[in-house]
């Protein structure tokens, strides 16, 4: 059977100054890039710059445009790319305690009985209202995925799930490849749709807790999806693998 298979790599967005003073943002605080994020969004371009992307996805806030702009910027093949930018891969918005320090947000949620991440502060966004908006977010970037690139289906392929530790792990023979670069707590949740709802296993080697971590700034996630198409010509998802979660190796480098 027809199928068209993608791959989906998320990157964190690069540190800001409230990410080093240990700081919340949210959606409140829309913060630009410190010089070590430019410097971490510099090497994630570096690291990423022949690897072949044929959609940019990027959430509508500052830090995460930078991070998607310095990344495209070093890659041939997003030369002339229209950079989408969707309000669907905001930052988690945490309410009442956003600006303020992290520490005093888990504070707040030990004295309401509650850890983190499952507190949700007064005025802020519940977790289940995160996975929302990434469930309609995958759903939005299926049928786009779909209708731009059917063209490519060919008929289902063995997929190895090896990782050897490179930029391009997991692309070969796959033809088309979405960036998508989003925040730290969306980015969680997007994983935890993508394991729980989605049913991908976890990759070769890990646990469910490093999995469900929070992503290092310009860590990154990969996944490779399968979609057919449908009798009422929709797409959906048929088949999802994990290559790997929360790489860092390029800033650390």
């Amino acid at each position: 059977m027809a199928a068209l298979r993608f791959g989906l790599t998320l990157v964190r967005h690069g540190e800001t100054h409230y990410n080093k003073e240990g700081l919340l943002q949210g959606q409140t605080i829309d913060a630009p890039l410190s010089e070590t994020g430019l410097q971490q969004a510099e090497a994630a371009g570096r690291y990423l710059k022949d690897v072949t992307f044929s959609n940019v996805f990027v959430s509508d806030m500052l830090r995460a445009q930078q991070t998607a702009e310095t990344i495209v910027k070093h890659n041939s093949s997003c030369s002339g790319l229209e950079i989408s930018r969707d309000p669907l891969l905001k930052e988690r918005s945490f309410g009442v305690a956003e600006g303020g320090r992290v520490t005093d947000f888990k504070e707040m949620a030990k004295a309401a009985g509650q850890t983190l991440p499952g507190f949700t502060p007064p005025k802020g966004e519940t977790q289940e209202q995160v996975k929302e908006r990434v469930r309609e977010f995958v759903e939005k970037m299926l049928q786009r995925m779909g209708d731009e690139h059917w063209h490519h289906s060919g008929e289902d392929e063995a997929w190895s799930p090896a990782v050897e530790g490179k930029p391009d792990d997991g692309l070969r023979g796959v033809p088309v490849h979405a960036l998508v670069i989003t925040h730290g707590a969306y980015m969680r949740e997007a994983v935890h749709y993508i394991v729980d709802e989605l049913h991908c296993p976890l990759p070769v080697g890990s646990d469910r807790a490093h999995v469900l971590s929070l992503s290092p700034n310009t860590g990154m996630c990969r996944f490779i999806l399968t979609v057919r198409k449908r009798l009422d010509d929709r797409f959906e998802l048929s088949g999802i693998r994990c290559v790997f979660v929360h790489r860092g190796e390029h800033v650390r480098q």
